[in-house]
């Protein structure tokens, strides 16, 4: 079975043969209660997407920078990244999302994984390039912001980038970077999939100065975010009632899933409130147990760990709840 990330439900369902509306999917971190969409105007269907269609606007005001460019996906920027810059040293927190090393390296550069320890030590700002994933996936470590401006301080005075990655920073804003934007060498990746529950538009934002933003805006090209994306992301950043109590209901239910799995783990449970991962040395056969009773979470590239989103409703809570139980008695009683 090819397990990419620990497999995505796709695989699984082709792999196991289980249809997919049988699968509990805790994989991906994703906000199971997604921003509710409504459906975009026809013009934005049959008309270029429009650059001055107030998207900008939100976003700056959302994010608390003007200095934002809209993606296609933060994914397809943290990719072109690497071929903007001469070869470089490129230090990539580790584990972490293993797209970014990947990326560094198809363009040639010398990539160096480091812990977050080594990070927290500063071993980061002797490379030309630190990237750094704020709170990290999958571990759920956060990073301050000051320490991280020390950091840009001392890599942008030899003419380096720091790139952090805040996919799952929307639930806890007061860790992001976003409001330091402009400052030169930091150039910050949001997602609007995570929070916001719209993983399938594929659209999220750099931001940074504009040197660093103009040659990746130029790199995608025109019209790289389509019409109905830039449509349904501009109300979704406007929508300031439905983010704050989704904070606060997130927050709650990140802190129901730790207290969860902490009974079946110990106190060996880190996260963030879109997900929660424990190490274990048992993760890979817990994996596939709880795949065998069609639950899905997402085992590390290590397979030390496994990764837990959050269920939808109570009927999902209750399912993961027996079945976990039920799958830790089984593996630990052969361990």
């Amino acid at each position: 079975m090819r397990r990419r990330h620990g497999g995505n439900l796709g695989e699984m369902v082709r792999a196991m043969g289980r249809p997919e509306q049988d699968w509990l999917d805790l994989s991906t971190g994703i906000n199971p209660h997604p921003w509710e969409a409504p459906t975009p105007p026809p013009a934005t269907w049959y008309q270029l997407p429009d650059p001055h269609d107030g998207l900008v606007e939100n976003a700056a005001a959302y994010y608390g920078s003007d200095a934002t460019l809209p993606v296609p996906g933060s994914q397809s920027a943290l990719a072109m990244l690497p071929w903007l810059r001469g070869r470089s040293r490129v230090a990539v927190i580790d584990p972490g999302y293993s797209e970014h090393a990947a990326a560094w390296a198809r363009a040639g550069h010398d990539v160096v994984p480091l812990s977050s320890p080594q990070l927290s030590g500063g071993a980061g700002t002797a490379f030309d390039v630190l990237v750094v994933i704020n709170p990290n996936n999958p571990d759920g470590t956060y990073f301050e912001p000051e320490t991280l401006l020390e950091w840009r301080t001392r890599i942008a005075s030899r003419g380096g980038w720091m790139i952090v990655d805040e996919a799952f920073v929307d639930t806890t804003p007061q860790y992001s970077l976003a409001p330091q934007a402009p400052l030169p060498g930091l150039l910050i990746l949001r997602s609007i999939g995570k929070f916001f529950g719209l993983a399938g538009m594929r659209i999220g934002f750099a931001l940074g100065p504009d040197d660093l933003l103009q040659p990746l805006e130029e790199a995608l090209g025109p019209w790289s975010v389509n019409g109905p994306a830039r449509w349904l992301t501009r109300n979704a950043l406007g929508d300031r009632a439905w983010q704050s109590a989704m904070r606060s209901r997130l927050q709650g239910e990140g802190e129901r899933l730790g207290e969860l799995l902490a009974r079946h783990f110990g106190r060996r449970v880190v996260g963030t409130p879109l997900f929660r991962t424990v190490l274990t040395p048992h993760a890979a056969a817990i994996h596939e147990a709880l795949a065998q009773q069609g639950i899905l979470v997402r085992l590390l590239d290590r397979q030390d760990g496994l990764r837990f989103g959050l269920p939808a409703d109570e009927a999902d809570w209750r399912r993961l709840e027996t079945v976990l139980a039920d799958v830790m008695a089984e593996v630990t009683s052969r361990a």
